[in-house]
């Protein structure tokens, strides 16, 4: 791999471009995202978004600080609501198969002084599936183990989530999403304030993921070398300004469209 680095500048002659089609073929097994809106009070959050999350591929959200990254999969979720358009999974509303999506939020939205440890947090993931007020099963001590030993954090299951380094902590929270063996998966900002050890930790589970044929999808807004790792990419400034393989919508024009200035990134030699 070589570094390619492109510079853009906000005055450039680039004609804009406009949200393209997303080349990749949908299924029933996709989410299918179609005229999607959000609204914050008056001000528009996302307009008109239409793309395709397909199993398999490792998809990331990319754009600028205030594009709509996080209101998308917040919208897809139900966490906020939308002013138009449908988020489709198996031909049914996303928003009402929720106990097929693992969701880890911003780190900043977690609570870490909650008295919980290692354990607890990663036996949260197996409430839906066991149930409120009901004892957890042999087999889902055996599911939230194997979750935080593949995430490596075995040596530290006892250890109050507080005490945790931010990358450690974050691997709990994936744990957790493991845990919940969930057909979709759902990270917002996972790479935020975390060391290097971590992050090949997370990428070497979600291509996992991925080869296990899960949706895998992850708000992300770094353009340097970790953008390599993602198959397909969905390009976001409050509408949607290009989708499909990472070759696809890493170009000039687009890049510009979407930041509008002087960006660089890091991209295959391809």
């Amino acid at each position: 791999m070589r570094t390619v680095n492109f510079s853009l500048e906000a005055n450039s002659s680039f004609d804009r471009v406009y949200p393209q089609k997303d080349t990749a073929i949908a299924t029933t097994a996709s989410i299918n995202i179609a005229h999607v809106g959000v609204y914050y009070r008056t001000q528009e959050a996302l307009r008109d978004v239409n793309c395709v999350v397909n199993p398999g591929k490792l998809t990331g959200i990319f754009g600028p600080n205030g594009a709509g990254k996080s209101t998308l999969m917040k919208a897809m979720l139900g966490l906020v609501p939308v002013s138009s358009g449908t988020v489709l999974y198996q031909g049914k509303s996303l928003m009402q198969q929720l106990e097929k999506v693992a969701y880890v939020p911003q780190r900043s939205q977690i609570d870490w002084t909650y008295p919980a440890t290692v354990w607890d947090v990663v036996m949260m993931g197996r409430v839906k599936k066991t149930g409120w007020l009901r004892s957890f099963s042999a087999v889902s001590r055996q599911v939230a183990k194997n979750a935080i030993e593949r995430v490596g954090m075995s040596q530290y299951q006892n250890r109050p989530i507080g005490q945790l380094s931010g990358g450690q902590q974050q691997r709990v929270f994936l744990a957790r999403a493991l845990a919940q063996q969930a057909d979709i998966f759902c990270f917002d900002e996972p790479f935020v304030g975390i060391d290097q050890k971590t992050q090949s930790v997370i990428f070497q589970v979600f291509r996992e993921l991925a080869a296990e044929n899960k949706i895998v999808l992850v708000v992300n807004h770094d353009l340097g070398e970790s953008i390599t790792h993602f198959d397909d990419l969905i390009l976001l400034n409050c509408e949607l300004i290009a989708t499909g393989s990472r070759q696809e919508v890493l170009t000039e024009q687009n890049l510009m469209s979407a930041y509008g200035g002087k960006v660089m990134y890091h991209a295959d030699a391809a």
